[in-house]
């Protein structure tokens, strides 16, 4: 089995970071092929960051996709994610998505613990537009970005737990999710401070897909998410062009 894991930051050592978290959870027969974005932010930040990322997102899909069974978008906020379950024909699970799912099974109101203030509202219309939004207790933004966060993880730790502490205190959530690729592998040092679960969106992003590629769904065949018809481009990588021009 073969997962394509998408990193559509331009940051090689973000990608490399999320193998490092994913290599001890990958089974014996599962072979995890790396795609880091050919364009776009180093770190993605901001709106304009994420959409420049969800076109990065679906040109290396085109260009690496191809003999893959599902698709992990492993960034936090899923630029693209829609785009994608449009357009594949395999299964394709965002981290951001499989994180909130996760944390709203467990029961309870969940927070967001993440890097970069302007995430805030980004995510809580993401966490809406899944349905979730009653379940959002808060989104908690520390100043770092998710890469500070990468560059220094020993030294966010404390400030990690403190903004989880924080939004359990005050808005009663009964989970955390620490979002960003950044912030893979932390979860299980900053839980012992907080007193809740601390979901590490990495990790719970490649267990559902994990699963989503041993059993997965049918291809829709019609709605919004069955194959888009073929439309003429201009200007597109050659891969991409391809995928949304040939059918």
């Amino acid at each position: 089995m073969r997962i394509l894991v998408l990193n559509p930051n331009t940051s090689a050592q973000m990608t490399e970071l999320v193998l490092r978290v994913l290599a001890p959870m990958t089974p014996a027969d599962v072979e995890l092929v790396p795609a880091t974005g050919r364009f776009g932010a180093r770190y993605i930040s901001s709106r304009s960051a994420g959409v420049i990322a969800g076109h990065a997102a679906l040109d290396a899909f085109a260009e690496h996709g191809a003999g893959c069974d599902a698709v992990y978008l492993a960034c936090f906020g899923d630029p693209g994610l829609m785009a994608l379950k449009e357009v594949a024909e395999i299964p394709v699970i965002g981290m951001a998505e499989a994180a909130c799912r996760q944390a709203a099974a467990q029961g309870g109101r969940f927070s967001i613990v993440t890097g970069g203030e302007r995430w805030g509202p980004i995510l809580t219309e993401f966490t809406a537009a899944l349905g979730l939004d009653g379940r959002l207790a808060a989104v908690e933004t520390v100043a770092p970005t998710g890469g500070d966060i990468a560059a220094d993880p020993d030294g966010s730790i404390a400030l990690l737990a403190q903004a989880c502490r924080r939004t359990v205190e005050r808005d009663g959530a009964q989970a955390v999710i620490l979002g960003g690729a950044g912030l893979a592998g932390l979860a299980a040092r900053v839980e012992p401070h907080v007193g809740v679960p601390v979901i590490c969106s990495v990790q719970a992003g490649f267990a559902a897909v994990l699963d989503a590629a041993r059993n997965p769904p049918p291809k829709p065949s019609q709605g919004d998410l069955a194959l888009p018809a073929a439309v003429p481009n201009v200007g597109l990588s050659a891969g991409l062009a391809r995928l949304l021009g040939e059918r």
